[in-house]
This record gives C-alpha cells, sequence and structure tokens, in this order.
C-alpha cells in the first residue's frame, strides 16, 4: 500500500497531460523523543511568552513579522501572504530536458515518487519509457503549499521520481571554505589516487546501517525490561594532525590491500570466481 500522497496534479509534457500524484520517497527513521515531568513523567508543554513583559500570549496577540534589520519588524497579516502566494493550476509543468549527471547533487532537496491516478498509467508509462530512453531528466516547475518549487524529474526502475531542487540563489558558495591555492606534491597526488582506487567499489546502500539508531533501541529495550547497561569506555583522545602526508597514504593504501584481501578469503562467491574482483555495474543516468 503506497503512502498517503502529499500532493495531486497533473504533469504537462508538450501538450499532453498525465494525471499523477506525489508521494513521499524517503521515510526517516530518526528516533523521536518527548520532554517528561520526571516525578510524574507527565508531558511537558510550551507556552508562547512575552519576552519584554516575562507573561504568556494569547494566540490573538500573535503575529507573524519580518526582521528587516536588527530590532526593526514588519508584521504581515494573513492576506499579505496569500497577495504573494504563487499561482498554479496544480500541474507540473516541463519546460527543457538536461543530462542528469549536470545536475549538481547540492541541488537536491527532498525527493518524491511521481505515481499515475487511475486511469492515467498508459500515459504514464510512454512518458516514464521515453525519459528512460532518452536518459535526460525533465526540468520542470509545480506549486505546492502555495509556493512554487523548482524541480527535476528522473526514471528509476521504471518509476518517475521528482527531485525537488534549491534555487540557485539558495545554494551557498564555497569561496570562503575553498584553501588557498596550495601546490600539491606529485608523489602524494599519485599515492592519494592509489588509496582512493583501493576502496573504489559499486554503491550498495545496504551495506551500510544506522549503527547509532541500533544502538540506541537496544538501550531503550534493555531499560525497558528493567535492564542497566554499561555505559560505553571513554573514546579515545583525537587523533594528532597528519604530519607526513606521503608516509600516510602509503600505509592507508597497504592496510587498504590487507583489508580486501581478507575480505576475498572471507567471502564464498569470491572463493567461487577464484577471488575476482565484482564488475562494475553499469550506470544509468536517468
Amino acid at each position: 500500500m503506497p503512502p498517503r500522497a502529499v500532493w495531486t496534479g497533473t504533469v504537462a509534457f508538450g501538450l499532453v497531460t498525465v494525471p499523477v500524484r506525489l508521494y513521499p520517497a524517503v521515510r526517516e527513521r530518526t528516533l523521536r523523543f518527548r520532554l517528561l515531568h520526571e516525578p510524574d513523567s507527565s508531558p511537558i508543554g510550551y507556552e508562547k511568552v512575552c519576552k519584554a513583559e516575562g507573561k504568556p500570549v494569547p494566540d490573538d496577540e500573535v503575529t507573524k513579522a519580518y526582521e528587516v534589520r536588527k530590532g526593526e519588524f514588519v508584521a504581515l497579516e494573513d492576506e499579505d501572504f496569500e497577495a504573494a502566494q504563487a499561482e498554479g493550476d496544480h500541474s507540473i509543468q516541463i519546460s527543457d530536458f538536461v543530462p542528469l549527471e549536470e545536475i549538481d547533487p547540492v541541488y537536491f532537496a527532498h525527493t518524491y515518487y511521481v505515481g499515475p491516478e487511475e486511469g492515467a498509467e498508459r500515459a504514464y508509462a510512454l512518458l516514464a519509457r521515453a525519459m528512460g530512453e532518452s536518459e535526460l531528466a525533465a526540468i520542470a516547475t509545480f506549486v505546492m503549499r502555495s509556493r512554487e518549487h523548482l524541480a527535476a524529474l528522473r526514471v528509476h526502475d521504471g518509476a518517475i521520481l521528482l527531485e525537488q531542487l534549491h534555487f540557485a540563489d539558495e545554494i551557498r558558495p564555497p569561496d570562503e571554505i575553498r584553501p588557498r591555492r596550495t601546490k600539491v606534491d606529485q608523489r602524494e597526488l599519485k599515492m592519494a589516487g592509489e588509496m582512493i582506487d583501493s576502496l573504489r567499489t559499486s554503491f550498495e546502500p545496504k551495506r551500510y546501517r544506522d549503527t547509532y539508531r541500533e544502538a540506541l533501541l537496544k538501550v531503550i529495550k534493555a531499560k525497558q525490561k528493567g535492564e542497566v547497561r554499561e555505559a560505553p569506555a571513554e573514546e579515545a583522545p583525537a587523533e594528532e594532525p597528519t604530519t607526513d602526508l606521503l608516509e600516510a597514504l602509503r600505509a592507508s593504501v597497504e592496510a587498504s590491500k590487507k583489508r580486501e584481501s581478507g575480505r576475498r578469503k572471507a567471502s564464498p562467491s569470491s572463493r567461487r570466481s577464484g577471488g575476482s574482483r565484482r564488475p562494475q555495474r553499469k550506470r544509468t543516468r536517468a
């Protein structure tokens, strides 16, 4: 059973319209906690308090305001927000098709599944098949919750995904983060390349687990049973910054090779295939 749709409308592709629904593609598994009053385990509530008077404020005296400069606010009414609402006809308007690899991942904000409305399966399948064969992503705009959003549509396992994108002016430039021009030693660069190549493999999402959430769930279950779990040992002191890069890289490459060799010996599939490395999967762009 699919999750609850968060948006309904159409995908407009030239003169073709496909009735669709948007579904969340990601299910957050973060553990959420409530604050309780320890003596009686009652949930903690919050009040809106005026910082100047130190007293609770009723809802009918609360208004939204934008701080144009420190200490200077412009209050807005519901009519002001309505005046700024984007006009939309519940359609995802495709304007361009671009190679997916040209979209830097920094622009990706949220991912949704695009599913067909009942009776629109044929048109949906046509669009998905055409996009898949073109290996291109569709750039589109759509209105959700009164705001216009930028999006990229792409095909994944026969289904259309909508990647909500950040606008260009929302991306911070890296100028203040990027290091100053520094000369790179060619021997160190070559060894760093070998280190990267020694760790190269195919991306298999199921190999990676949220170990913190798993450990926290174990703690919760133990406390539920009245068990007491010992606190972990103190963390080791932070390591000093590497001074001899070349030697550190050389040691890292050797350690990686030993780890890979041990992994091959331990893998039954590797023993059957003579220890050969797993072939790289063909990369698909759309």
